[in-house]
């Protein structure tokens, strides 16, 4: 059985109210000293360190102040409302299926200037052809049990898809080999994505690399994951699309997008795997 997306929002605040407490520890603070610095009553201290009361931005700021550790309140304020925004998330997806979940990503498409985009399963929503997120939206909403709104979702999402032709926007992609091969759909709907990623790579705006099968790896595989500005990074998993906002959350995921693009390869040679990919689908 899959768990309840509320899990892990409960889950996630047990992390920040277990950050909150080591912090206090080292500062070398009873939770009684730490509630006279911060003008509050001892047992909110507590509430907060058991995870029983989430704390609001201010509770962070003054807590982090009382214990002189300042330089932790960013990233701490950050995953407080990053746990926050990925209840809400799941909460729309369950409620209304996935033609507003394409939509409520419009925004932050258009305001965009930079994305990195690493996938290892799919090829990713900027570059899908309708037949091909048709298939792939089917699949998910069949197996989510989400309401059957996948002619809507994927008119959407090719909506969404316009700012890879206009506005001022960039985009790196890095795609594992797998990802061409994996067949979404049938045959002829493989052939049309294929031969419009070939199509994509020619655009000014974007830059696609592919790690063939046969390179040495200096990084390993991994789930699928889109860096923003760097400042936002969507994070795919089975249970949920987590939505990261720390500094060192989106450090560490635009290090390692660098690290994958290094070991993929460009242009002819990406071209000539596409290539391939295509006309083995005949085989």
């Amino acid at each position: 059985m899959f768990p309840h997306p509320s899990s892990s929002v409960q889950q996630a605040r047990e992390a920040i109210a277990s950050r909150l407490r080591d912090i206090r520890l080292d500062s070398g603070l009873t939770k009684r000293e730490l509630a006279v610095r911060c003008s509050w009553h001892e047992s909110k201290s507590g509430r907060i360190e058991n995870a029983r009361t989430p704390p609001s931005d201010a509770d962070i700021r003054a807590w982090c102040t009382a214990c002189a550790a300042d330089d932790q309140t960013p990233d701490l304020i950050a995953a407080n409302r990053q746990t926050e925004a990925m209840y809400v998330e799941w909460r729309r997806l369950q409620r209304t299926g996935l033609r507003r979940l394409q939509e409520s990503g419009a925004s932050l498409y258009e305001r965009t200037r930079q994305f990195r985009v690493y996938c290892s399963d799919v090829v990713p929503g900027f570059f899908q052809t309708p037949g091909y997120a048709t298939a792939l939206l089917s699949s998910i909403a069949a197996f989510r049990g989400t309401p059957d709104d996948v002619s809507d979702a994927v008119a959407a999402r090719i909506r969404r898809n316009s700012v890879v032709r206009e506005g001022d926007h960039r985009f790196a992609i890095v795609l594992e080999e797998s990802v061409l091969r994996y067949r979404i759909g049938d045959a002829d709907t493989m052939a049309a994505q294929l031969g419009h990623l070939l199509s994509s790579m020619a655009l000014p705006s974007v830059s696609l690399g592919i790690i063939p099968f046969v390179a040495e790896r200096a990084v390993w595989p991994m789930a699928t994951f889109t860096v923003f500005d760097d400042a936002r990074v969507h994070a795919d998993s089975l249970d949920a699309a987590a939505t990261l906002t720390q500094p060192g959350q989106v450090d560490l995921y635009v290090r390692a997008f660098g690290a994958l693009a290094d070991g993929a390869v460009y242009g002819p040679a990406a071209r000539a795997l596409i290539t391939h990919a295509l006309t083995s689908l005949d085989t």
